[in-house]
């Protein structure tokens, strides 16, 4: 990671910080633009900001996400259309913008953060779940046209982690039977996510390409 650029979404908090703080531990150079700077809302935005990158990407994380819980006869236009947006056409632009120059440069990582909900499901997660399979069609098709070129893509889909999202659209109660449900027994910690995502972002991962990793203490195995 030492000398490398990375791009990181979403990282004011939860898995982007860890994400982050674990990146500029291992030498790189974070770039975490606020909502100002870039905001996933407009890909005039995201194109803008990226057009005026004065140094090279070298890794790019997808990680910002957001989730209106609405159940399939009830979400709204305006919750479809932000979801697309900030959750799946976000991602795509940035990797149009940013993938190729890795490509001329023969070398770059790109994690999209996914969710065990685009494997599995519950109630009111329609649109959520929606877009997050979308990312791991992104990841795949990505990883089939760029790994030739030395830039490989790959998906980290978390499970139930201890971050204030997950603790805003779970009650306590609901949150213990969580946990009953984990085999593992417990939440991740953002960091356990953020050490599988420098994995492959790093030169250390020579071969993994077009996966999606699902990091969920054995819950999906269920």
């Amino acid at each position: 990671m030492l000398g490398r650029t990375a791009l990181i979404t979403g990282a004011s908090r939860g898995i982007g910080r860890a994400i982050a703080d674990l990146f500029r531990s291992q030498g790189a150079t974070v770039l975490v633009p606020n909502r100002q700077e870039m905001d996933l809302a407009s890909t005039e935005s995201i194109e803008r900001y990226c057009a005026g990158l004065g140094e090279r990407v070298d890794i790019l994380v997808n990680n910002a996400g957001i989730n209106p819980l609405a159940a399939a006869g009830e979400f709204s236009d305006a919750d479809l259309a932000g979801t697309l947006q900030v959750n799946l056409i976000a991602p795509m632009v940035l990797l149009r913008a940013l993938s190729p120059g890795m490509a001329e440069r023969g070398y770059g990582r790109i994690v999209n953060i996914s969710s065990i909900w685009s494997g599995v499901c519950k109630p009111r997660r329609f649109v959520y779940a929606t877009t997050k399979s979308g990312i791991n069609g992104m990841t795949r098709a990505a990883a089939v046209e760029l790994a030739g070129s030395g830039v490989m893509v790959n998906a980290v889909a978390p499970g139930f982690v201890a971050t204030e999202l997950t603790r805003q659209n779970n009650s306590e109660d609901e949150l213990r039977k969580i946990t009953e449900n984990i085999p593992a027994g417990r939440l991740a910690e953002p960091k356990e996510i953020a050490e599988v995502v420098a994995f492959l972002c790093s030169s250390r991962n020579s071969f993994i390409v077009g996966q999606t990793i699902f990091v969920d203490g054995g819950f999906t195995c269920q």
